[in-house]
């Protein structure tokens, strides 16, 4: 089974870069420079930030079925992120070297199965939930955090 995952489109953040800093809380969302500890995987390059760049930590509804499984949550975007990556059976460097927990979702955005990957086996993972004719697409989700990391859709080509 051939999947796709790509980043989100920066056009939906580019405006905040530019707010100040009660306009950016009111959008829950803050500016912040990138440390060099890690952990600032931008959902739009789907890549960590470099030490000392900027990185907008905003709210962001990534699954809005109209039921109870709608969630949104924190995550990091890069001020420099202008194009979503796409990753075509491979994965990007955020679902990887860190425990990954896999949603799998019907077309109605039902959960109807779930993984949890451990060991840098995301594709495993992502493989063996795609197999079930029911999942639809799957969001993948940093274990030890729970915050959204990508979609990972079904994939036929152009």
């Amino acid at each position: 089974m051939t999947y796709r995952i790509r980043g989100l489109d920066p056009a939906q953040f580019a405006d905040r870069f530019a707010m100040d800093g009660d306009a950016l809380a009111a959008t829950l969302s803050q500016r912040l420079t990138a440390r060099p500890e890690g952990y600032y995987a931008c959902r739009v390059s789907l890549q960590e930030a470099a030490p000392g760049e900027e990185v907008l930590l905003t709210n962001f509804t990534h699954h809005d079925p109209a039921n109870p499984y709608r969630s949104a949550f924190a995550i990091y975007v890069r001020r420099d992120a202008d194009e979503p990556a796409e990753f075509v059976d491979s994965l990007p460097p955020v679902l990887r070297r860190r425990p990954i927990a896999l949603r799998g979702y019907t077309a109605d955005g039902c959960l109807h199965r779930a993984s949890l990957a451990l060991a840098d086996d995301v594709d495993a993972a992502i493989r063996a939930l795609l197999e079930d004719p029911d999942i639809a697409y799957i969001d993948a989700h940093n274990a030890a955090h729970g915050c959204f990391a990508a979609r990972v859709e079904r994939y036929r080509g152009l």
